[in-house]
């Protein structure tokens, strides 16, 4: 308990210094601030399951409703915000939502992740790369929700790596912190985890040599997500076995799962929404 009231005053501290008004002839658009950061930062060892951040963060601070998390399929999930904004992940326009999403997301590594052609309908398209090889770089704030992006490298059978062709997607929204992993080919490296953060609910690939491997995927666990769900191929238990006895498993009856921060496990959960 001291160690999370210790953790809550070093973040008030870093968020009053980041906020602190600029000289007036600073007259850029202010940046959104990342509580997910803020807080992995703050106290890089706690865990923060249940943990209340400070009113003082601009973008998605307050534990103020449920996300809905739906898998739609493959690598798509549909996010839905409690102000009603709709996110798709790794969107390529064969799996389907409802209605069209007022955002989606996308991979290059294979065209099961992106399209081309999204509908135009979709108000803000985000690809995970850049087609001139340099980093793409999202900030974006849509409603409640605040959208960033973390590159990693992808492998291509000619090229060896490409850098920079995947993106790890953050989405964060009602105190909560989301990460999808997109086609993620590779162990993350220092910077990575400091670029991440904290993620409380973690959206994993599970085929086991498509993408970077099981054992690999259970060295996640650093991000100290307390909901893990898994994506991208059919569930194998070499997948759970990788994960120790700290981690709780469970299998859902629906393809739905609502989350706010009060209500994350106390435990770390692979949950396996229906359809994966």
């Amino acid at each position: 308990m001291l160690l999370r009231y210790l953790a809550y005053a070093l973040t008030v501290i870093w968020l009053t210094h980041a906020l602190w008004p600029q000289p007036a002839h600073a007259q850029q658009a202010p940046t959104p601030v990342s509580q997910c950061q803020a807080i992995a930062a703050a106290a890089p060892a706690a865990s923060f399951a249940s943990f209340s951040v400070p009113a003082a963060v601009p973008v998605a601070s307050a534990d103020t409703g449920e996300v809905t998390i739906t898998f739609v399929g493959h690598s798509t999930f549909l996010i839905e915000t409690p102000d009603g904004v709709s996110i798709a992940t790794d969107y390529n326009g064969w799996f389907r939502t409802p209605s069209a999403p007022d955002v989606v997301t996308m991979n290059r590594a294979h065209s099961s992740h992106y399209t081309l052609s999204p509908d135009p309908a979709i108000e803000h398209v985000l690809h995970g790369w850049r087609d001139d090889g340099t980093p793409a770089d999202h900030d974006l704030v849509v409603g409640d929700a605040y959208i960033r992006n973390v590159t990693t490298d992808i492998r291509s059978g000619f090229e060896g790596m490409i850098p920079d062709a995947n993106s790890i997607f953050i989405f964060e929204v009602a105190g909560l912190c989301i990460g999808h992993l997109g086609h993620l080919h590779h162990e993350l490296d220092e910077s990575h985890y400091r670029q991440i953060g904290r993620l409380d609910v973690l959206m994993v690939p599970v085929d086991g040599g498509l993408t970077m491997g099981a054992e690999s995927m259970s060295r996640l666990s650093r991000l100290r997500s307390a909901l893990i769900l898994p994506m991208h191929r059919p569930l194998t238990n070499d997948f759970l076995a990788m994960f120790g006895d700290e981690f709780d498993k469970s299998f859902a009856t629906e393809p739905s799962v609502k989350v706010s921060l009060r209500s994350l496990p106390k435990r770390p959960l692979i949950y396996v929404l229906q359809g994966v």
